[in-house]
């Protein structure tokens, strides 16, 4: 069997860095901002890249997005990782591109890689350079960009977002590996199920060098059967890929997403998505803790009062989630989860605290009434504290006709929805008789 890349240095190198394409006809995804007459791929063809930050999950291109630029460029070009890098080395770099500019006209493109990595000083190091065009920066990143980055070096590029890769755009990147001869895994003898190839490309979510490290490991551990052929079954890619990976950071654009997206499938009334949400927190390890009290803010937020019982039901799964903890709280939480989903729902009483609130911060403060103030201390009689007030569970409906606040002010406007309807029905009946 002849060595694979005997004769190059990255023989050694796993198979998503050999197959990384090295064109811009190879690149596979991201036709949202690659497609013919798109902006990003007019200015790589007229090569006037300006500064650029790349952003979006692993996997998706962003490394190998800057290094087909830089094959279309008559730009030098540097990379850098922030994690390794320096100011030091930063300066270096920018030194050598004015010089560069200044001698022969040629411009730098500076290809820093987890941009994120650099704090708020390191990255203002770049500030001046990339504001007079000394350098052309294009920085990629997993985080989000307008959380990571400094507002100045933002102003002064243009940000892309890439998306996961379709599985359609998995699928061709893992038959191009195993046809390749030269750089993939075409000089063995593999007859790949194609079950196992559209698995890989489901289970990966998008991440090419997950998919392409999940084959490469498939091939080279299976044994070769009589006729010299490695069998890459099913069984084999759900071996070579283990648990399954989701995208997912605790404090993150992921995390924060996910959450959002949890809490509007209950406003919803969506189940079923709540409940995918949910699982999707739970398999990336979150604490339950976090899920419960999601649950227990949209029922009081959300349900309200349409159904009373639903912020009970959420705090029970909150308190059971703390006490036993996963992976039994996923029980109790999921019929939080479906309750709240399920119930009627109303947002008055969010609404009515949050107008209440309003009116504290920009009203004058009104006096508590003489006849509502603390009567029971010496002294309080003389004071005229207490005095004319009416005990409502003395009169009819245990209700009585009695000022309690120092203006008048409407904050809490049930809804029409579940028990809130009967609600409604009360309140307007006794605020009738203010009138």
């Amino acid at each position: 069997m002849p060595e694979l890349f005997s004769s190059d240095p990255q023989r050694h190198a796993p198979l998503a860095v050999r197959m990384r394409p090295a064109t811009l006809e190879e690149y596979v995804g991201q036709t949202h901002i690659l497609g013919p007459g798109k902006l990003l791929t007019r200015a790589i063809e007229a090569d006037r890249i300006s500064s650029l930050v790349l952003y979006g999950p692993p996997g998706t291109g962003k490394t190998t997005l800057a290094l087909c630029i830089s094959e279309r460029s008559k730009a030098n070009f540097e990379s850098i990782n922030a994690v390794m890098s320096n100011v030091d080395e930063m300066r270096r770099i920018i030194a050598s591109a004015k010089n560069r500019l200044a001698n022969g006209g040629q411009k730098t493109i500076l290809f820093i890689d987890e941009i994120h990595r650099f704090n708020k000083a390191q990255q203002d190091v770049l500030m001046p350079d990339v504001e007079n065009g000394n350098i052309v920066l294009i920085g990629a990143t997993t985080m989000n960009p307008f959380f990571s980055l400094v507002a100045p070096l933002l102003s002064r590029s243009l940000v892309f977002e890439l998306q996961p890769l379709s599985k359609d755009d998995l699928l061709l990147l893992l038959t191009r590996a195993l046809k390749d001869n030269e750089r993939g895994l075409g000089h063995f003898s593999v007859q790949a199920d194609n079950k196992a190839l559209e698995f890989l490309a489901e289970i990966s979510d998008g991440d090419a060098r997950r998919a392409l490290s999940a084959l490469e490991v498939g091939i080279l551990t299976t044994p070769k059967n009589e006729r010299g052929e490695v069998v890459f079954t099913l069984e084999v890619a759900q071996e070579s890929i283990q648990k399954k990976q989701v995208q997912y950071d605790g404090d993150g654009d992921v995390h924060y997403d996910t959450a959002s997206a949890f809490i509007k499938s209950m406003r919803g009334s969506d189940p079923d998505a709540a409940l995918y949400w949910m699982a999707k927190m739970i398999y990336a390890g979150e604490d339950p803790r976090f899920i419960a009290r999601r649950i227990v803010i949209c029922a009081a937020e959300d349900v309200g009062n349409a159904d009373p019982n639903a912020l009970i039901v959420a705090n029970a799964a909150l308190q059971v989630a703390e006490f036993v903890g996963l992976p039994e709280a996923r029980i109790p939480l999921a019929q939080a989860v479906t309750y709240v989903a399920c119930a009627p729902k109303s947002n008055a009483a969010y609404l009515a605290i949050d107008k209440a609130l309003e009116d504290v911060k920009t009203k004058k403060a009104g006096n508590v009434p003489s006849h509502l103030r603390d009567a029971s201390y010496k002294g309080a009689k003389k004071l005229g504290h207490g005095q004319g007030y009416e005990y409502a569970h003395d009169h009819p409906e245990h209700y009585v006709v009695q000022e309690y606040m120092p203006f008048k002010a409407v904050y809490y406007e049930p809804t029409e929805q579940g028990y809130e309807q009967k609600i409604r029905e009360r309140l307007q009946r006794l605020r009738a008789r203010k009138k």
